[in-house]
């Protein structure tokens, strides 16, 4: 496959997963939180606010929002993180139209209570823990959902903020607009609704965090052989990974040895152990978990450098 190839079928992979994401989304927005009139922070949650109580469409709501938005993604974020932008945004419009289309509704206009009465509480859970992975597959294929997520994006790509403290932020400010709605009753109602989404907002945004860390996660490995010329050939070309070869001195035996030093994805684990088996059944290996690793194939520094007047 040549280069032009991989980097077509790269991008192509990238609007499935996120079409997959969008897909998730709206089964979890129109399925399980919409039905209990469970609001949520982001443009979608806003949408659904406004249509709770002017019964103004959502999606129609979520798409003019959006496309005001798209001006800062292109000014701040580039023209190729918008086209997979407007892509998201026209699908999620439509996903969004589609599944309430098919859903049957209540006499209220609503989607059906799947679950069934009293379940607002076990629905918000599922609906929360859903939407959390979707967002996270639309993050880590470089796409957003639109909205807030354009702004969580632009401020994650010039400071080391995690996208999930942008989003809390913003959100928290959506869903207190509840209170100001008297179409929601009173103020012990608007409290209530107002409880149920900072508990989608956190249990959504802790669902981010915790996928997108885990496919970042990092591990380093201090691998002790005699045969560690072997070993950082196979892994420097089988896997193309850096290796740095450390000078070691044993106490008990007195000897010189190398120590090879690689730091990889968590998920690389596997077959980096696999091949140090192969190549040397008896090596003695450290593996240890690092909070972060920033350079070269890894994670950007995102900090600024102030300037010396």
């Amino acid at each position: 496959m040549t280069l032009n190839h991989q980097l077509i079928w790269k991008e192509v992979r990238d609007y499935l997963a996120i079409l997959l994401g969008l897909v998730m989304y709206s089964i979890a927005f129109t399925v399980f939180l919409m039905p209990y009139q469970i609001v949520s922070g982001g443009v979608t949650g806003l949408s659904a606010i406004i249509y709770y109580a002017t019964g103004f469409h959502l999606e129609n709501t979520y798409i003019i929002i959006n496309l005001i938005l798209l001006v800062v993604a292109l000014r701040i974020l580039g023209i190729k993180f918008m086209m997979k932008t407007i892509f998201a945004i026209f699908a999620l419009y439509f996903l969004l139209m589609f599944a309430q289309a098919i859903m049957p509704t209540q006499p209220n206009g609503l989607p059906i209570k799947v679950l069934g009465e009293g379940q607002d509480f076990m629905s918000m859970i599922i609906g929360s823990v859903i939407s959390g992975i979707s967002l996270a597959t639309v993050f880590l294929n470089n796409g957003s959902t639109g909205g807030t997520d354009i702004i969580a994006a632009s401020v994650n790509k010039y400071h080391n903020v995690s996208l999930g403290s942008v989003l809390i932020t913003v959100d928290f400010c959506i869903i207190g607009s509840c209170m100001f709605f008297p179409q929601f009753g009173d103020y012990i109602e608007r409290a209530h609704k107002v409880m149920f989404g900072l508990c989608v907002m956190a249990i959504e945004n802790f669902v981010l965090d915790y996928v997108m860390n885990a496919r970042r996660e990092s591990v380093q490995f201090m691998i002790f052989t005699q045969k560690w010329q072997e070993i950082a050939n196979a892994i420097g070309t089988e896997m193309n990974h850096g290796v740095t070869i450390l000078d070691g001195h044993g106490w008990y035996t007195g000897q010189e040895m190398k120590v090879l030093c690689i730091l990889a994805k968590k998920r690389e684990s596997v077959y980096i152990f696999r091949l140090i088996k192969m190549i040397d059944p008896q090596a003695f290996v450290s593996q240890s978990a690092v909070i972060g690793v920033y350079g070269e194939g890894f994670d950007e520094m995102k900090v600024k450098i102030k300037q010396k007047k």
